[in-house]
């Protein structure tokens, strides 16, 4: 990795990693249902979404991938955190959300991207 890519990585990383800890420093929950985690991986994916075809309709440099989709996506969006909050509600024996939760961060996520793509090609094409 050459410097100027591990610069754009880090800028990335940080910047993502600043977002998603502003997004869940205050809880937002539908009902009892933990939603900050869904909310930061279902932005991501569309950011990704978008990302993936700007980056092939107009031949960005792989470099801006590595500072947009590793470094910011990487960052905001978040597994453990997801993983974790699920695993935390089987453990409250709250069986229910934890369904939800992993539907919801699973199928949204997906759902994001599929949209993120689909609006860009879209706004290209007209």
């Amino acid at each position: 990795m050459k410097g100027l890519e591990f610069i754009l990585l880090g800028i990335g990383a940080l910047a993502g990693a600043f977002l998603r800890y502003k997004f869940v420093s205050s809880t937002m929950v539908i009902g009892t249902l933990p939603v900050n985690i869904l909310v930061v991986n279902v932005i991501g994916s569309f950011i990704l979404g978008v990302f993936s075809i700007l980056s092939t309709s107009f031949n960005i440099d792989a470099k801006y991938s590595l500072f947009l989709a590793v470094g910011f996506c990487g960052s905001f969006t978040t597994m453990s955190a997801f993983a974790l909050e699920s695993i935390n509600l089987l453990d409250n024996k709250q069986f229910v959300l934890f369904v939800l939760n992993v539907f919801g961060n699973v199928g949204l996520s997906l759902a994001a991207v599929f949209l993120g793509r689909t609006v860009t090609l879209g706004v290209i094409r007209i």
